[in-house]
């Protein structure tokens, strides 16, 4: 019964009402029910409800292994509903309103029949999500119409969001909470014998990026969307996404990700949008200016994705380009064999657009890597000229040929440095195309294109060799050549003969393989640069920029990462979104600072309850879908205790791994003290060459081995390393989760977007002061978060000073010695007890990262952690004041500052008119 029979237990909701003699048979058909008896529907929805009148308690009743019974409502309210709340409930869901339900009925019998060519008899569970997929789809084909008609009559400035990464995760439940059409689906769907969740697990997650930085990339569209920006978002269709990760033997295996191998019902080709782009050739000088000759051509081929945003009738687009061999490509032999072998070369070309590397944090300076890097910027920007020209007011001629006028009707954000190629790119469109002065096409490229630093690790900053970019782009290489010419010059003139200064600053790095420094040339480039939080631009104006920032300080900027609460509240935890909405209303899903309004309700004895209650559910919802998918139980009373994200020394799951070890050996030590017990859940991918990041995963997956099997420390203890971790498991983790793991070394995590969901959905952070996290116990203050460690001066003050000596901490604290001699031992891997030398090589020789010099400092805050746990009303109060303060973390909140200080246009919360409304 989906868990439902142990929730109803642990809320006490089941106490017999008086009732009469008559009602005794229904109530124990209720408690058959919650016993897992399988009802068929009409039984169901007596039992619902008579429940619900006699009772006041509003209950599903289902087996989610029959067809044709009811799904479980994505909330089990615990008390009678007032018209008011039941009103707030409704809304926050949408309608369901007969009209919808029968409609939706009508239009996905419609597609089964038409679009899949199935009838009931034999459709699957895959035919069924696709006609669910395309009715809704159909409600956004309207509103994305109107939408771009709007924008073609309104000619408003458009921005252009390029990235090379879009982790978009499944499309149909988002696209429900937008439309307010969840609640009408549910119905439907229920009345056609059909189960919801079934049908949502039957979507493929849109796995286009690897972590933090293509889903920020997902947040900023929906916001844009929601906001009614003119926003399109522009990257690759990635044939194979983020690769599917499998623990075999504890170690990682990777499984290449087909993501599109059933069709994708989301995206509409566009081929009458196809674009060239080039490679290789030579350039040709000649009075008249530089051709590119001798290439090789690629067609870009455009897919469209619909984004909605909530609910205001807008509905943007993502626009993703696939590569595509021209009909002509290697077509000169036309004996047989040489035919045969030019058609299977068409496969190298379109190779561009196979495969994500699944690389975050780490520069791979491969060949193809930099082809999809100007592939994407190419046909992008002959799409946004294309758009330029073409859009006034109504004329479908050609009609603006001035590009003066381009700053003024275009904003291109470049998503990190892989898109830096957009700047050489627009001059050689401008100067060799157009025919611009150089100096004109100088100031129209910088005042359109802006730059967003994500890193400043500097294994991560892409420096790209001279030989490859003269070898596959000869023309941009004589670009950079000439804008690097000219940046010197300027930079000579304000420090003259300061020629270590010209050095730093050069974007062509010097030595034995001559780079060029891409993060160089998006500053230059660029009218506006910022960091991803505040301590990480601080950061990058005190060391990694600091010349660019001296010469130029109005180019730099802040803008703080943010998420979107639609996602990451609304759809994947709707009983705290309810909750909330009880409380102060609904206006807090487009207005997120109104969660301070919470605040008001500290001390409210029932409001603490119905949190308590709702991250109960939560954890119980989470622990049967652990018991499903991994055969593991744990203990849903113990606290959950999070990391997840990519796997990386400077995240330091090491620490977290000696926390595990040191906790253990202390329960093994008194084994009868009261112990907060504890389920210790660690997720996240490690790049497939990332050999150290593979060895943290097997160092988990062995500690949990030991643990889990150790009668002594029963289940008090569990550590569990999540496979596959990626956006749909995150959206079943985050809301049960009571501890969020933020502990990476200050001043190496730029900002971090996982600890600002965890925050919004009720976990309290133990953490550094690094990133946001500096933020987030500004908002909440300091006192309801868990804070420890070095700060981002004491870390300089130590490299200033004699330096980090990791064997200093091994001989004086004994329990951390003990730690790593049971890892050194073998006492973690017995059949192999050298299995973790490297680790142990690194942690006490070669660690940048310090992980030693926090262990204290992180024991005993974790510590206080496991103290305030033990006292649930206060916990839940520090709850309360982390949820009141995630206002400043709605990616709504960042968009309308790079549109208000970056792109120079005005966010709106105005809606649009309905498809079947006239413009006005």
């Amino acid at each position: 019964m989906y868990g439902l029979a142990r929730f109803v237990a642990s809320v006490g909701l089941l106490t017999l009402p008086d009732m009469p003699f008559k009602y005794h048979g229904l109530w124990d058909w209720v408690i058959a029910a919650i016993n897992g008896a399988v009802l068929n529907d009409s039984t169901a929805v007596t039992l619902e409800n008579w429940v619900s009148g006699h009772c006041g308690l509003h209950l599903s009743f289902y087996c989610n292994k029959e067809p044709g019974v009811r799904p479980v409502s994505r909330s089990i309210m615990s008390k009678p509903l007032s018209d008011h709340d039941r009103k707030k409930q409704i809304s926050v869901r949408g309608l369901a309103g007969p009209e919808n339900v029968a409609e939706l009925k009508v239009a996905f019998n419609r597609h089964l029949h038409f679009t899949l060519v199935k009838d009931r008899n034999v459709a699957t569970k895959r035919d069924y999500y696709f006609a669910l997929a395309n009715t809704v789809r159909d409600h956004l084909v309207g509103r994305w119409i109107r939408t771009q008609q709007y924008y073609y009559e309104k000619d408003p400035k458009r921005v252009y969001y390029i990235s090379l990464e879009f982790y978009m995760g499944r499309t149909l439940q988002n696209t429900m909470v937008n439309l307010a059409l969840e609640n009408a689906c549910d119905e439907a769907i229920y009345q056609l014998g059909l189960d919801m969740e079934e049908l949502e697990d039957m979507e493929e997650d849109a796995g286009l990026g690897n972590g933090g930085l293509g889903r920020l990339a997902a947040c900023f569209l929906d916001s844009m969307a929601s906001l009614g920006l003119a926003a399109y978002g522009y990257g690759i269709r990635y044939e194979f996404g983020i690769f599917n990760q499998k623990i075999v033997n504890g170690w990682q295996v990777e499984e290449a990700d087909d993501w599109l191998r059933y069709g994708n019902p989301w995206e509409k080709a566009r081929p009458e949008y196809m674009r060239p782009v080039k490679f290789y050739g030579r350039t040709e000088h000649s009075p008249s200016g530089v051709k590119w000759v001798d290439a090789q051509v690629v067609l870009a081929l455009p897919y469209d994705t619909p984004i909605p945003g909530y609910r205001n009738n807008i509905v943007n687009t993502m626009r993703l380009w696939s590569a595509k061999a021209p009909c002509d490509f290697n077509l000169k032999d036309f004996n047989v064999g040489g035919y045969i072998q030019a058609v299977l070369d068409r496969n190298l070309c379109e190779n561009i657009s196979r495969v994500l590397y699944p690389n975050d944090n780490f520069f791979e300076g491969k060949e193809l890597r930099l082809k999809q890097e100007y592939f994407v910027v190419a046909a992008t920007l002959q799409d946004i000229i294309r758009r330029f020209k073409v859009s006034k007011f109504g004329s479908r001629e050609i009609a603006r040929t001035d590009f003066n006028e381009l700053p003024n009707k275009v904003a291109i954000q470049l998503n990190d440095t892989h898109p830096a190629m957009a700047i050489p790119e627009l001059m050689r469109v401008l100067v060799d195309e157009e025919k611009l002065d150089w100096d004109v096409a100088w100031n129209i490229c910088t005042r359109t294109c802006a730059y967003t630093n994500h890193t400043v690790l500097p294994e991560a900053l892409e420096r790209w060799p001279i030989d490859l970019f003269h070898h596959l782009l000869p023309r941009h290489l004589e670009i950079i050549f000439e804008i690097n010419r000219r940046f010197l010059e300027f930079v000579a003139s304000k420090y003259p003969g300061d020629s270590d200064r010209l050095a730093r600053m050069s974007l062509i790095e010097e030595g034995p393989c001559k780079k060029v420094n891409m993060a160089h040339l998006c500053i230059v480039g660029s009218h506006a640069v910022n960091g991803v939080a505040r301590i990480h631009s601080e950061i990058l104006i005190a060391t990694l920029f600091k010349d660019f920032y001296e010469l130029e300080p109005h180019k730099f900027q802040n803008k703080t990462n943010g998420i979107t609460p639609r996602r990451w509240l609304v759809m994947c935890n709707p009983g705290l979104a309810e909750v909330i909405a009880e409380r102060i209303g609904e206006d807090f899903v487009r207005d997120l600072d109104q969660l301070k309004k919470l605040l008001k309700f500290i001390n409210d004895d029932a409001f603490i309850r119905d949190i308590a209650k709702i991250k109960q559910e939560n954890k119980l919802k989470f622990a049967v879908h652990l018991e499903e998918h991994y055969k593991v139980k744990i203990n849903p009373q113990s606290m959950f205790d999070f990391q997840v994200k990519r796997i990386h020394e400077y995240k330091r799951q090491l620490l977290n791994c000696l926390h595990m070890i040191t906790y253990y050996n202390r329960i093994k030590k008194e084994p009868n003290k009261h112990w907060t017990p504890r389920t210790i859940m660690v997720g996240g991918k490690a790049a497939p060459g990332y050999h150290t990041a593979k060895m943290i995963i097997r160092l988990i997956t062995a500690i949990g081995e030991v643990v889990n099997n150790d009668p002594v420390i029963g289940d008090r203890l569990k550590v569990l390393f999540l496979e596959n971790y990626r956006v749909t498991l995150a959206e079943k983790a985050i809301p049960s989760a009571d501890l969020s793991e933020q502990i990476s070394t200050a001043g190496t995590e730029a900002s971090g977007t996982g600890n600002m969901k965890f925050m919004l959905n009720g976990a309290l952070t133990i953490g550094t002061m690094d990133g946001a996290n500096v933020e987030m116990a500004e908002e909440a203050g300091e006192e309801n978060l868990f804070i420890f460690g070095m700060r981002v001066e004491d870390v300089d003050a130590m490299d200033a000073g004699k330096g980090y000596h990791a064997t200093e901490y091994y001989n004086r604290i004994p329990e951390l010695k003990q730690a790593m001699d049971q890892i050194a031992g073998g006492f973690f891997s017995p059949k192999q007890p050298d299995l973790f030398k490297e680790l142990v090589d690194l942690l006490m020789h070669h660690d940048r990262f310090k992980v030693f010099a926090d262990y204290e400092s992180y024991i005993k805050c974790q510590e206080k952690v496991n103290e305030l746990y033990k006292k649930p009303k206060e916990w839940t109060k520090k709850v309360i004041h982390n949820i009141a303060g995630c206002g400043k973390f709605s990616s709504d909140r960042t968009i309308s500052q790079y549109a208000r200080e970056i792109w120079g246009v005005e966010p709106s919360l105005e809606k649009i008119p309905a498809p079947d409304e006239q413009l006005k």
